[in-house]
């Protein structure tokens, strides 16, 4: 079951693609974009981080930190950023626990393949609260970008 608006962000603690662990509860006092994405190096994912690459102005004035997350290896992660020039960090859910934690894991994705996550945004508020719950069901579709903006406009 997914997280909701209200519900306490649960805690995750993942390798970025700097290789170092990136807690969540660490960045409280911070609003923070999670987004989960399926797979790194696929079109619609590169699409999703490069709008949030493009716009990190935006997300910066609103005192947001954007944390991508994807069930890819570091290693892998740290080649996507570096190809995409992404200017926020990429963590690993290996392991697949934030994904399961928030709801966002697909049972079964394209080709047969289990345990991606499902592509998901998620606000969360200074104090660790979910502000912006968005489970997509279709790898094809985006965030609501301007959804995500008018929540964390709303923690100003």
């Amino acid at each position: 079951m997914s997280v909701k608006v209200g519900d306490k962000a649960p805690n995750f603690n993942l390798a970025s693609s700097e290789k170092a662990m990136v807690e969540l509860s660490s960045l409280e006092g911070k609003n923070v974009v999670v987004l989960f994405f399926p797979l790194a190096f696929t079109g619609v994912c590169t699409t999703e981080l490069c709008t949030m690459r493009d716009d990190i102005a935006t997300y910066n004035g609103l005192d947001a930190e954007i944390l991508g997350i994807s069930v890819d290896s570091p290693f892998a992660l740290e080649k996507f950023k570096a190809e995409q020039n992404l200017n926020f960090s990429l963590l690993s859910d290996f392991n697949k626990e934030a994904s399961i934690a928030y709801g966002s894991l697909y049972d079964t994705f394209a080709f047969g393949m289990k345990g991606v996550s499902k592509r998901s945004a998620f606000v969360v508020d200074k104090a660790g609260v979910i502000q912006y719950a968005e489970v997509l069901d279709s790898a094809g579709d985006l965030p609501d970008f301007e959804a995500i903006k008018a929540a964390l406009g709303n923690l100003s």
